[in-house]
């Protein structure tokens, strides 16, 4: 049976975002791919890419990653483009099946400092609160 809830980046996920939207293929020393490919300013081509391309349940998954990431970094950078938070809320939503690991994450629900937080967590909280997923802990 297939995973409903992608837990983790598949390899079969990696190559096809490498090949379908022209990230940097994880060399023999990655750790962490979907994080070291996040990038700020590719944000708007990234969820252009989410939304026009045909992606599976895995790569959707790894890509949101990559945006998610990428957002943290913009919030970080004090750069951020005022539909990119609209957008990614809206598909975090419409594919709740495929991302509800990924909010948690970042939800991180269990600490209750936001300072120890990354910068994009309160954002997600938002989107937890929405999804009920806060009130599953």
């Amino acid at each position: 049976m297939e995973n409903v809830n992608p837990e983790y980046v598949t390899k079969s996920a990696i190559e096809g975002l490498v090949q379908k939207i022209k990230l940097p293929a994880p060399d023999e020393f990655s750790q962490d791919w979907e994080y070291e490919v996040s990038d700020s300013s590719r944000i708007t081509e990234f969820l252009y890419a989410y939304e026009n391309i045909e992606l599976n349940k895995d790569e959707k998954f790894a890509l949101m990653i990559i945006i998610i990431s990428s957002f943290n970094d913009a919030i970080v950078e004090g750069n951020t483009e005022e539909n990119w938070a609209s957008l990614i809320r809206y598909h975090l939503l419409q594919d709740l099946s495929i991302h509800k690991n990924t909010i948690y994450y970042w939800s991180m629900l269990d600490e209750d400092d936001l300072e120890n937080c990354h910068a994009v967590t309160s954002f997600m909280r938002e989107i937890a609160h929405v999804a009920k997923l806060d009130d599953q802990n």
